[in-house]
């Protein structure tokens, strides 16, 4: 527990935090979600337009640094090579 003012606060700003940032995880995982069903549809046009937005979606977690780049341009990648094999 924690003792302190100064760590009571932090633990306060950790727990709102933590929400802010699960429901951003949250929302990554849907936009991914909502792509590789495009994708199962078997329709190349919806899925790179959904693709498209995904994509920003993506970028904006990882530019927060909720997830690493990396992640965020593995999921990128993968995704689209999975919709330009759609033939």
């Amino acid at each position: 527990m924690a003792n302190t003012a100064q760590a009571r606060k932090r633990a306060r700003q950790a727990v709102k935090q933590n929400a802010h940032n699960s429901s951003q995880r949250s929302a990554l995982r849907t936009a991914i979600k909502a792509v590789r069903k495009a994708i199962e549809a078997g329709d190349k046009a919806a899925a790179a337009t959904i693709f498209q937005t995904s994509v920003s979606t993506i970028d904006s977690i990882a530019d927060k640094k909720i997830i690493h780049k990396n992640k965020a341009a593995r999921h990128k990648s993968r995704l689209a090579s999975a919709i330009k094999a759609l033939a």
